[in-house]
């Protein structure tokens, strides 16, 4: 592998990771604030919030990659206000944190070693003494932006029938 080259699996991560970046971005195009703040569905998900959460989340996570439970426990989380948009909060602001985590995250991916494993901090909706590699890290991430864009999906359609995925 040549300097700049990312290995087939690296680059397989990215390239879900980064399409359902995509979907999610894709979902709040053309919103103003008061549309991303908007609440317009049974939960208190809103499209900003959402935005909001997956790049806490996955900063978190790559904390986690780097330095373990430990790491990831110095940052201080609010989990409720990361769900929500501020009235202080825009948008614009949102998305750029979350490209500011995703460019990290994906700079990371090129040199981390996916094979290191970090206990999981102590919380009962882990297994007790379970480690996650660098690699299982990627994957939730993979996972948690594909929950998320899912339900961007749903709150977009509901405030004007736009559809990301139909």
């Amino acid at each position: 592998m040549g300097a700049g080259e990312l290995s087939r699996e690296r680059a397989d991560l990215l390239e879900s990771l980064q399409r359902h970046r995509g979907f999610l971005r894709f979902t709040v195009q053309d919103l103003t604030d008061e549309q991303a703040r908007a609440t317009p569905t049974a939960s208190q998900l809103s499209l900003g919030g959402l935005i909001k959460h997956v790049a806490n989340t996955e900063h978190g996570w790559l904390v986690f990659a780097v330095g373990g439970a430990q790491a990831q426990e110095a940052e201080p989380v609010d989990w409720e206000a990361g769900f929500r948009m501020t009235d202080e909060e825009t948008l614009a602001g949102l998305l750029k944190r979350y490209d500011e985590v995703a460019r990290r995250t994906d700079e990371m991916v090129a040199t981390l070693d996916l094979d290191v494993s970090h206990p999981l901090p102590e919380a009962p909706w882990y297994e007790p003494g379970a480690s996650w590699s660098v690699r299982r890290v990627l994957l939730h991430i993979i996972a948690e932006t594909a929950q998320h864009a899912g339900h961007a999906d749903i709150i977009r359609e509901t405030l004007d029938g736009q559809k990301t995925m139909g």
